[in-house]
């Protein structure tokens, strides 16, 4: 019993040297693929603007919220990959990628669950050719990494 205890203590001391190390590498490599995703997200937006915008609208929320959300979404996006990019706001930028991501995971689960009375349109860009299930994945994964940097870089602190 006691050799089993000494066993999962050295794997997890192991496992927090490993990340304790590598905290700096693994924020960094985070920090990046998450301004590739806002950065790419948001100008995609941006630059097919029509259709962004087209399907925005067919989303199950009030016309009224369409002019608004256009805008709102690619500047937060661009916001946060700005912030990731600089050590003073890295945090609160992890913290909103997490909110985000996680607003995102939520409302494709929401679809998943049929709350809405149909089934609108997916994402432009790549995310395009993905289901809603593969979608709401993909989103998971930015979810659990950015949490993972949230909390690699507020125990560094």
């Amino acid at each position: 019993m006691n050799q089993s205890i000494e066993v999962n203590t050295s794997k997890r001391h192991e496992l927090t040297n490993f990340f304790s190390k590598r905290r700096h590498l693994i924020i960094d490599i985070i920090r990046a693929v998450l301004i590739l995703l806002f950065v790419y997200a948001s100008v995609s937006k941006l630059v097919d603007f029509k259709v962004f915008y087209g399907e925005i609208n067919s989303q199950p929320f009030p016309n009224w919220m369409t002019a608004y959300l256009v805008w709102i979404i690619p500047s937060i996006e661009i916001l946060i990959a700005i912030g990731l990019m600089f050590h003073k706001t890295k945090l609160i930028s992890l913290y909103a990628s997490f909110i985000l991501m996680t607003i995102f995971t939520i409302y494709i689960g929401l679809i998943l669950l049929y709350v809405f009375d149909r089934i609108p349109c997916s994402c432009g860009g790549v995310l395009k050719q993905l289901g809603w299930k593969e979608h709401f994945f993909f989103n998971l994964f930015f979810v659990l990494i950015s949490l993972l940097a949230s909390v690699l870089e507020k125990n560094r602190r």
